[in-house]
């Protein structure tokens, strides 16, 4: 299952009146299940923490690891919210996904956005790393980069804001 895939399930979910989704294929299997306050519980330790529908996203069964892991440690925690002033003029672009922030396609090179730069809706602006895939990340709407709002090689998580952008 591919994560675009997990993504529009998740947006459905969302969207919709379904409290509790379930879906198995291949040895993966999903559920989500939405609460009462819009937030999401953790329950278990193969599971991955994202606001409004995603519950839990279990993994083929596996030994139960002995030590938990940085990446379980770090998603267990709530994102906090990074204050901006009068961000409601501000397009956020949010993680995908768990994994490490990359701005630039190879350290050699330069960073795909910088604040400021003009960008349209499918210019990548950065790379999250997860499970060593690469996936490029696009700015989602036209408009300037207002801020960065995280470094290069930092751990993101699900929905966490990368990028503030001032839509045209």
């Amino acid at each position: 299952m591919k994560i675009q895939e997990i993504r529009e399930i998740i947006k459905l979910v969302d969207g919709s009146s379904i409290e509790e989704f379930s879906y198995e294929f291949e040895g993966v299997k999903v559920k989500m299940k939405k609460n009462g306050s819009g937030n999401a519980r953790q329950t278990g330790s193969s599971s991955v923490q994202a606001p409004q529908a995603l519950k839990t996203v279990e993994a083929p069964s596996a030994p139960a690891p002995t030590k938990e892991s940085e990446a379980e440690r770090l998603v267990s925690q709530e994102t906090p919210e990074i204050p901006v002033d009068n961000d409601s003029e501000y397009h956020k672009i949010l993680s995908p996904m768990v994994g490490t922030f990359y701005e630039s396609p190879t350290p050699d090179e330069a960073a795909y956005v910088q604040p400021g730069t003009k960008v349209t809706s499918d210019q990548v602006v950065c790379i999250v790393e997860a499970m060593k895939l690469f996936n490029e990340i696009e700015a989602e709407v036209d408009g300037e980069i207002a801020e960065i709002l995280v470094k290069d090689g930092q751990l993101v998580e699900y929905g966490q804001p990368l990028f503030l952008v001032k839509a045209n």
